[in-house]
């Protein structure tokens, strides 16, 4: 049981769309989208890497869709804003290298050699897989990594929607928050931190006085005071960014991705990957379970914990951890999730419950994941906390 602390200061960092790994993420996901979209058994591990005037796809996809693999690409860093070939990298004059090929037999056997029997697909890899949710937030995110995708995104938000007030912006970005806590509860930002990339002749009050513009646009006013500190392009030049500044790769801001540093991870990347990949489904899973936990009451935070063996449908493992904030003990909620059968841990019933084969059909893409972080937000239908009441009852019963 972990104790809570009087006084502490956590942060935690996010990236915009337009940084190196980010871009290499939406690229992957796009793929995976437009894979799915024609032929949803698709199977996916499509991996990037993004340099000056460089795209590398490479990775196994299996697939009956007809696919324009370059134009996909292209299409991703066009929407991103990379479109002068004077930055280092562009959408109509990158070079793209393709490198793809079926998956594995070995792997598909492990995930097919069921798929006779409804809902018995096995999982397409061992390993283990978190979720996590707290009360802390209306989204159930932990506070600095939320303030962190807001910032990024806002930003990038703002040089879409206006290009000619914010001339000065370019796509890449990043951010980090510190929050301080009391007993627990976050209590106020400490430290706001963006580098953000910006066009030679950008002034740098401009850059200042929009930073502070959106921090109070998406941060509570309860955790703002004068204490706050910025850092905005610490270094005093951010002119050189994106994958001309530093090479981009698929699945390495796994931390930004999840709860920035809260709680624990298995290691494995999202993007690229197709839901027969628990990687990806069931760390969304989990976090839609430790979502319905902290909905229904019964816990103020919660982090569940599933682990699988390639081949096998069930789970070797489910742990239930709520830090002691639990209305029952650990051991009870996790007898009382497995008991009312309203969370079925198998792969194919992962995917089914979630809609993960067919997103355009629910209104999301996976391409929509791959910036800004793959929870907390309401599009995505692991974040509906549609279970919490019917969970509710069967604790209180």
């Amino acid at each position: 049981m972990s104790k809570i602390r009087a006084r502490h200061v956590f942060t935690s960092e996010s990236v915009s769309e337009g940084h190196p790994d980010k871009v290499c993420d939406q690229i992957s996901d796009a793929i995976l989208d437009a894979c799915l979209e024609q032929d949803p058994e698709s199977r996916v591990a499509c991996e990037c890497l993004a340099t000056t005037d460089l795209i590398v796809l490479s990775g196994e996809i299996t697939t009956r869709a007809q696919v324009n693999w370059d134009e996909v690409a292209r299409c991703v860093v066009r929407d991103i804003g990379y479109t002068d070939a004077e930055v280092g990298f562009c959408a109509d004059t990158c070079k793209i290298m393709l490198c793809l090929h079926p998956q594995s037999p070995d792997i598909s056997l492990g995930v097919d050699r069921q798929a006779d029997i409804r809902l018995d697909q096995g999982a397409g890899d061992q390993g283990m897989m978190f979720g996590y949710a707290t009360n802390e937030t209306p989204e159930m995110m932990p506070a600095p990594i939320l303030y962190a995708h807001q910032i990024v995104k806002r930003l990038a938000e703002r040089r879409h929607a206006d290009p000619k007030t914010h001339w000065y912006l370019r796509p890449d970005a990043k951010s980090q928050v510190s929050v301080l806590y009391e007993n627990g509860v976050p209590k106020r930002l400490e430290t706001v931190v963006v580098s953000h990339q910006h066009a030679v002749e950008a002034d740098e009050t401009m850059l200042r006085t929009l930073v502070a513009d959106v921090v109070r646009d998406v941060v509570p006013a309860a955790l703002l005071t004068d204490k706050l500190t910025y850092y905005v392009n610490p270094t005093g030049r951010f002119v050189i960014g994106g994958p001309h500044g530093d090479t981009g790769l698929t699945g390495r801001k796994i931390i930004v991705d999840t709860y920035g540093g809260v709680g624990c991870h298995g290691g494995g990347a999202f993007s690229g990957k197709d839901p027969s990949k628990v990687d990806r489904s069931a760390a969304y899973m989990s976090r839609y379970l430790a979502k319905n936990i902290v909905a229904a009451g019964l816990a103020a935070k919660c982090e569940v914990q599933v682990a699988y063996a390639i081949g096998i449908a069930h789970p070797l493992s489910v742990n239930i951890d709520t830090f002691g904030t639990g209305v029952l003990d650990d051991e009870r909620l996790q007898g009382v999730v497995t008991r009312s059968g309203l969370f079925d841990l198998r792969p194919a019933a992962i995917i089914e419950a979630l809609g993960l084969k067919r997103p355009a059909a629910g209104g999301w893409r996976y391409r929509d994941t791959a910036a800004y972080g793959h929870f907390g937000r309401a599009i995505f239908p692991w974040e509906k906390t549609d279970r919490a009441e019917a969970l509710r009852a069967a604790a209180g019963s």
